[in-house]
């Protein structure tokens, strides 16, 4: 099995390319957009692997929650490699992926990623011997929130590490892990992506869509439109 993992859901896109016991991972910081990028990124990873694409057996891409933007980009671009060469695609939780990088360790692990807003996307997880075991589905809340479900000890890891460094220091028992000492993992989006291949099947392109735990601006701006509409009518 040859997968190839996407992940565009911060500011540092990540890809993977993982062979059996192998791996091929990169990431990169996104100056502006992942759009210009993520193409170039996916044919570092093959080239250095020495994989075509053609030989690939699964594409796997982050579906968040994480950037509203970030995640729109790697979807599309998964999507459009998968009907120019038939490839199957999986859809992979973020959060999840970003803790099973981390290992099995003691206590909790907590994925934040700042979802601006004065929020936070993040979920819990323990580790049981080699499974890992959701103890929080991935949600959108405060970082006071937040803070009131964490137990000693936990970890925590991602960019909301950096967004509100203060607060987690201030906790005892809390180990945070800012973005670059435990960047997107690829190869873990492509491991994961494979289990779930072997569990659920491929994804029906065109019902995957991005997992963003919130509404975006624009749905926002739209039902506002409307809502002012039916107000107004």
């Amino acid at each position: 099995m040859r997968a190839l993992g996407v992940d565009t859901a911060t500011g540092i896109a990540s890809v993977g390319l993982v062979t059996n016991d192998t791996a091929v991972v990169r990431q990169r910081p996104m100056a502006s957009s992942h759009a210009r990028t993520l193409l170039p990124l996916i044919d570092e990873v093959l080239v250095e692997a020495g994989v075509a694409l053609a030989a690939v057996d699964l594409l796997a891409v982050s579906i968040g929650p994480g950037s509203f933007t970030g995640l729109r980009i790697g979807l599309a671009v998964v999507k459009g490699l998968a009907l120019a060469s038939g490839i199957a695609v999986v859809g992979v939780p973020t959060l999840e992926a970003y803790a099973r990088a981390l290992g099995p360790r003691p206590g909790t692990v907590w994925p934040v990623l700042d979802a601006r807003k004065g929020e936070v996307y993040a979920a819990g997880y323990r580790w049981r011997r080699s499974a890992l075991e959701e103890i929080a589905a991935p949600a959108a809340l405060s970082p006071a929130a937040l803070a009131g479900l964490l137990r000693e000890p936990c970890t925590l890891v991602g960019d909301g590490v950096d967004a509100y460094a203060e607060r987690w220091s201030a906790l005892a028992g809390v180990t945070g892990l800012r973005l670059a000492e435990c960047p997107p993992d690829g190869g873990e989006v492509a491991r994961l992506g494979a289990a779930l291949l072997a569990t659920e099947g491929a994804a029906d392109l065109t019902a995957l869509e991005p997992r963003y735990c919130r509404r975006s601006e624009a749905e926002l701006h739209r039902s506002g439109i409307a809502a002012a509409a039916v107000s107004t009518g």
